[in-house]
C-alpha cells in the first residue's frame, strides 16, 4: 500500500467502491485523512463497510468541510452529464480528483525523484505497460506495475528512488489527474474511442496530450494524425516511433526517433536495436511499435541493449490479448478476447492469415465494417452474440459465415472447418470487435470461457 499523507488530519469524500475505490479510502485512512465514501450500489458501500470504511450518503454531508472529493474513473466527470456527486462538489468549491493524483501529490512529497512510467494511448496500454515492467524486472529493478492494468495504483509499495512505477493510465483517469508528472510519459496512439465520455475527439485527443505534457522526457507514436500534432507541440524532450506501412522512412522524422519494421527496431541512423522476430507474443506491426516503446523507455532508464532484447525474447504476453492458447496439428488457437471494438480486433487480422473468426457481442459503434480491407484473410467467419444479424450483413458476399450465437458452437464449428482446411497454419482466432456484456461478464469472462471450451478440443 501507498499510506496518501497529503490529506492527513482532513477530511476527503470518495465516490465509487470499486476495486480501486476501496484501495483508495484504505490508503487516504492509512496516511491520516478522515474519508466519507459512497456509492450507487448498496453492495458496494455494505462491503465498504465491512472492511472498516466509514460511509455516508454523500447528499447529506456538509461539502463545506470536505478538502477534496476522490471519483473513480468509472464515473462520469463531464459527459454524458456529471455525476450529481461532481455537481455537489463543484458546488461546493470542492476539488475533485482521483486515486492517480493521490499518488502523484505524495510521490512528489516524499520521493519526487522516483522513476515514475506512465502509459497511455486507445489500443496497445496494456501490452506495453507489462512488456516494459517485464523488461525492467527481467533486468533486475525493482518494478510495481498498475493502474489500468488491473492492480490499483495505491495498492503498490510507494515511491521511491530505488523503485520504478510503471502505470497504464485511462483517460478517464488523465481527466482527474491535473498534476501528472511523469519521469517518462508514453503516448501510443490516439483513434477515436470513450467519446460518450469526453464529447468529441479533440476533447480526448487534449486529455490524453496532458500524460505528455508534463513529462520529463516524451515518447509518442506518430502513425496518427492527433498523436503526430502532439509530438510535434511537445518540441524537445521527445521520442517518436514510427511503424512505416509503405515506405521505409517518414520524412519528418527527425534525429530523436525509432523506427519498428520487418520486426526490428532501428534509431533514426537505423542502427539496430532490438529485434522481435519469431517471439509469438509480440507478433503484428501494432506489436512492434509496442516494443519499440519499451525499447525507448528501457534505453532511458539505462537498460542495457542485453538485457532489453532478453526481455523482449521472455515476454509471455498478456491473457486475452493475441494470447496463443494452444495447437492441435496445424491448427493455431488465439484467444483476443480483449479486443472489444474494430480498431482492436484489426491488429489481430494484420497479424494472421487463413483465419478461421469467432466474433460478436454487444456491437460497438461502426461495427466491423472498418475491417472489411482485411477480410481477404479470414476463411470463414463465426458469428456469437446480439450483433450476429448487424456482422452477417457486412459479411455477406465477401466472408463465408456461420451463425453459431454462442461460444461454445463456435468453438466447436471453428476448430472443425480448421482442421479440415489445406492452410499451413490455419489459426482460430477468438478476436470478438465487441463489448462482452450480452453473454458474458467482461472479455476476461468471455476469454476464460475460450479456454475451457478449447481443453475438449485440445
Amino acid at each position: 500500500m501507498t499510506p496518501i499523507t497529503t490529506f492527513a488530519e482532513r477530511d476527503v469524500a470518495l465516490f465509487g467502491l470499486g476495486g480501486s475505490g476501496l484501495a483508495t479510502a484504505k490508503a487516504l485512512k492509512a496516511g491520516g485523512a478522515r474519508v466519507l465514501a459512497w456509492d450507487d450500489n448498496p453492495e458496494s458501500v455494505a462491503r465498504a463497510g465491512e472492511a472498516g470504511i466509514e460511509t455516508a450518503d454523500l447528499h447529506g454531508i456538509d461539502w463545506a468541510e470536505m478538502a477534496a472529493l476522490v471519483l473513480a474513473p468509472g464515473v462520469p466527470l463531464t459527459h454524458p452529464a456529471p455525476h450529481w456527486s461532481v455537481g455537489l462538489a463543484e458546488g461546493a468549491g470542492v476539488e475533485i480528483i482521483g486515486d492517480i493524483e493521490l499518488f502523484c501529490r505524495e510521490r512528489a512529497r516524499i520521493a519526487p525523484e522516483a522513476p515514475f512510467v506512465a502509459i497511455t494511448g486507445t489500443n496497445g496500454k496494456s501490452t506495453t505497460t507489462a512488456l516494459v515492467a517485464h523488461i525492467l524486472a527481467q533486468a533486475g529493478r525493482d518494478v510495481q506495475m498498475g493502474g489500468n492494468i488491473g492492480t490499483a495504483i495505491l495498492s503498490l509499495e510507494p515511491p521511491s528512488v530505488d523503485r520504478i512505477h510503471v502505470i497504464e493510465l485511462s483517460s478517464f483517469q488523465i481527466d482527474l489527474t491535473p498534476s501528472l508528472a511523469p519521469s517518462v510519459g508514453v503516448l501510443l496512439n490516439i483513434t477515436p474511442d470513450h467519446l460518450d465520455r469526453h464529447g468529441t475527439l479533440e476533447q480526448y485527443a487534449a486529455i490524453k496530450e496532458r500524460l505528455i505534457r508534463g513529462a520529463d522526457l516524451a515518447i509518442v507514436g506518430i502513425d496518427d494524425r492527433p498523436s503526430r500534432e502532439i509530438a510535434e507541440r511537445r518540441g524537445d524532450r521527445l521520442v517518436r516511433i514510427h511503424v512505416p506501412v509503405h515506405s521505409p522512412r517518414d520524412a519528418t522524422l527527425a534525429g530523436d526517433a525509432l523506427i519498428a519494421r520487418d520486426a526490428a527496431i532501428f534509431d533514426a541512423d537505423d542502427t539496430r536495436l532490438a529485434d522481435v522476430s519469431g517471439i509469438g507474443s509480440l507478433r503484428g506491426a501494432h506489436n512492434w511499435q509496442n516494443a519499440a516503446v519499451a525499447v525507448a523507455v528501457a534505453r532511458a532508464l539505462g537498460i542495457s541493449s542485453e538485457a532489453i532484447q532478453a526481455g523482449l525474447a521472455s515476454f509471455p504476453g498478456l491473457p486475452h490479448r493475441m494470447e496463443e492458447v494452444g495447437r492441435r496439428g496445424r491448427v493455431l488457437f488465439v484467444n483476443d478476447s480483449k479486443a472489444t471494438n474494430a480498431d482492436s480486433t484489426e491488429k489481430a487480422l494484420t497479424a494472421f492469415r487463413d483465419i478461421h473468426w469467432i466474433l460478436g457481442g454487444k456491437a460497438k459503434d461502426g461495427g466491423i465494417f472498418p475491417l472489411v480491407p482485411y477480410f481477404e484473410r479470414i476463411a470463414h467467419a463465426y458469428l456469437i452474440g446480439a450483433a450476429s444479424d448487424a456482422f452477417a450483413a457486412t459479411l455477406e458476399g465477401a466472408v463465408p459465415y456461420t451463425r453459431c450465437e454462442t461460444l461454445d458452437v463456435a468453438v466447436r464449428a471453428a476448430s472443425e472447418g480448421a482442421e479440415a482446411s489445406g492452410a499451413p497454419e490455419p489459426v482460430v482466432l477468438l478476436s470478438p470487435a465487441c463489448a462482452s456484456y450480452d453473454q458474458f461478464r467482461s472479455f476476461e469472462h468471455r476469454g476464460d470461457r475460450f479456454r475451457e471450451l478449447l481443453r475438449e478440443v485440445l
